[in-house]
């Protein structure tokens, strides 16, 4: 039950997530040039709702992301959740992109733009310079891993049910005001490779490149940031 609960949470994620990009960037949707603003608050309320429906399908934990998935087992020295959590969340966010594709299906060929189309489904940098992007990546995966810990911890009060998830929402919110102008705040390979798969996969007019160049960043580095964040708690916070 864990397997579909991240499979569905992570597809409710990016459909509402990558779903707000589209109703920016694609020509002719009503929410056409909604601004930074609108996106990140978008997101913010597609981690909340993606986790809720994750924990009701029977993944208490709603990873939806390999880099928390990671970092929780660090924690635990247990691993074995990790390979199949993975594939399960890469799986679901490639379906949630599918999804957006076919909401918005009229909307691609009037977009002529393929970077923007390539921005709904996945992760450019601003300023496409390697070490900038890593540490943008890197840091941000780090901060949200440690603010996940922040709340969950007894020194806090910690946190339960709704309540939680407002707090995880929250600081995804603040993550991609403050830090996400860089390079989009990736900040999880299933959000990234799940959906450029699927653009690279579905005939989309106006495509170009999928940018598989840059592509191994979003997946590798926010595994090392949320990987270090874990260190960091497991043996010198905790």
């Amino acid at each position: 039950m864990e397997l579909v609960g991240e499979f569905f949470g992570t597809a409710v994620l990016i459909l509402l997530g990558d779903g707000v990009v589209a109703g920016v960037l694609l020509e002719k949707s009503k929410a056409k040039d909604g601004g930074w603003i609108t996106i990140t608050t978008a997101w913010a309320l597609a981690v909340c709702f993606g986790v809720l429906v994750a924990k009701a399908l029977g993944s208490p934990g709603a990873h939806l992301n390999p880099a928390v998935t990671l970092s929780v087992c660090i924690q635990s020295g247990d691993y074995s959740i990790f390979l199949p959590y993975a594939v399960a969340q890469v799986s679901g966010a490639a379906l949630g992109a599918f999804l957006v594709y076919l909401h918005y299906l009229p909307h691609w060929k009037e977009t002529k733009d393929p970077g923007k189309i390539l921005a709904v489904f996945s992760t450019e940098p601003a300023i496409k310079h390697t070490l900038s992007n890593v540490i943008s990546e890197g840091f941000g995966t780090f901060l949200l891993i440690l603010g996940i810990h922040a709340i969950f911890s007894p020194l806090n009060g910690g946190a339960s049910g709704i309540a939680d998830t407002g707090f995880v929402a929250l600081l995804v919110w603040a993550i991609g005001l403050s830090m996400g102008g860089t390079t989009g705040y990736a900040i999880n390979p299933a959000r990234d490779l799940g959906p450029r798969i699927v653009h690279s996969l579905i005939k989309i007019p106006n495509k170009g490149d999928s940018g598989w160049k840059y592509a191994w960043l979003p997946v590798v580095i926010p595994l090392v940031g949320g990987g270090l964040a874990a260190v960091v708690i497991r043996w010198v916070i905790v």
